[in-house]
């Protein structure tokens, strides 16, 4: 199967480890497409500003939405993230050697976001690696319907899955 997910404990480790996976990726040659988050930590004691990093090359979007110091719950802004859907789906179809999603969130847990671009790029036989978070793990395991497999946080299994995924489908073709 050529899908794949990653967790990786702590705030924000697994978007670390797959931006840097996707830079070392970039550097062999491969023509990653998805995502990769950034975040900022803010100048007071708020929570940080997210923002995504379109691949390969760009734009970066803020995602995230200022609420004010008070507020609680989702800072998610959907229509951020949709742009970047729209943006990682043309260049899906323009070629890509493997899709990475930084997250399997709420949105795609309810059914949107990222989930067809994922499912295009299952389809396409492309290898997928999605992170997700501890929330969101059972919501992603039924999107996959068992067929996803689960890597260790670490750059280096990420990088040798892709990179067998890859050789497999060229060797196919």
């Amino acid at each position: 199967m050529t899908l794949a997910y990653t967790i990786a404990p702590g705030r924000g480790n697994t978007d670390l480890i797959l931006e840097g996976l996707a830079a070392n990726l970039s550097n062999r040659g491969l023509r990653c497409c998805g995502t990769v988050q950034i975040n900022t930590e803010p100048a007071d004691e708020g929570p940080c500003d997210m923002d995504v990093r379109v691949l390969p090359d760009g734009p970066v979007l803020r995602i995230s939405q200022s609420l004010g110091p008070s507020a609680r719950g989702c800072r998610l802004d959907p229509a951020a993230l949709e742009v970047a859907v729209g943006l990682v789906e043309s260049r899906l179809a323009a070629g890509a050697d493997l899709l990475i999603i930084n997250k399997f969130g709420k949105h795609e847990a309810e059914g949107r976001g990222f989930r067809a671009v994922i499912a295009q790029a299952v389809d396409m036989d492309l290898p997928v690696l999605v992170g997700v978070n501890a929330l969101n793990r059972k919501a992603f395991e039924d999107f996959a319907e068992g067929l996803a497999i689960h890597l260790p946080p670490k750059r280096g299994a990420l990088a040798d899955w892709v990179l067998d995924m890859v050789r497999a489908r060229l060797a196919d073709a």
